[in-house]
């Protein structure tokens, strides 16, 4: 069975908005080669509207020796959307109707990691939905001030384990996380449960 994984470059103040200002001074080969073995063990792609067309828009262009943009093309792409009817980059399945059954359906067919890149507000949703199954958050020794951030006040509180860390020769540490049991915290129950507690 497939999981849902997202991974994604952050700041520490949250944000993941042009990564590219704040993450080419910090690139290292130890960063370069857990990236690497991330694509490799993954069997699809995942993404929402926004990040689908920056990516379409670039990778098919790009090369490199270790074979990280042959396996970005290569990969089966699923973009979830209501504006978009069919995908320019080769391998593209859109999906339009049902996301959270056909999603369902992509990690009983999928035997890899589907995996997720940007896509804040999809991230968003896919956790809302209990299908989001790892959360790999890069970050950077950078506070970026302003810009989107992965997770906005749209979101309700939500309970995540930690499961992994690794730090990198330039400072950035990779977090991974799972989502828990509790998943989305009801916001009034939580201040019962203190209040009682509090009582007790």
């Amino acid at each position: 069975m497939g999981r849902v994984v997202l991974s994604v470059f952050t700041t520490i103040d949250g944000v993941i908005e042009n990564p590219h200002e704040w993450t080419f001074q910090f690139v290292s080969p130890d960063a370069m080669k857990t990236g690497l073995d991330q694509i490799r063990a993954a069997d699809a792609l995942l993404l929402g509207r926004v990040t689908y067309d920056g990516f379409a828009a670039a990778w098919p262009s790009m090369t490199d020796e270790a074979g990280y943009a042959d396996r970005m093309n290569s990969l089966p792409k699923y973009v979830v959307t209501t504006t978009l009817n069919k995908g320019e980059w080769n391998n593209t399945t859109v999906i339009r109707d049902n996301p959270a059954e056909r999603i369902a359906q992509l990690k009983e067919e999928i035997e890899g990691d589907i995996l997720i890149f940007g896509s804040a507000a999809l991230v968003r949703w896919l956790l809302r939905e209990r299908l989001i199954d790892e959360l790999r958050l890069v970050t950077y020794p950078v506070v970026a001030g302003k810009g989107a951030r992965l997770f906005d006040e749209s979101m309700d509180t939500t309970v995540l384990r930690l499961t992994g860390s690794q730090a990198f020769s330039s400072g950035v540490v990779a977090l991974t996380y799972e989502p828990t049991a509790e998943g989305l915290i009801d916001p009034a129950a939580a201040r019962h449960t203190a209040t009682e507690n509090a009582e007790g």
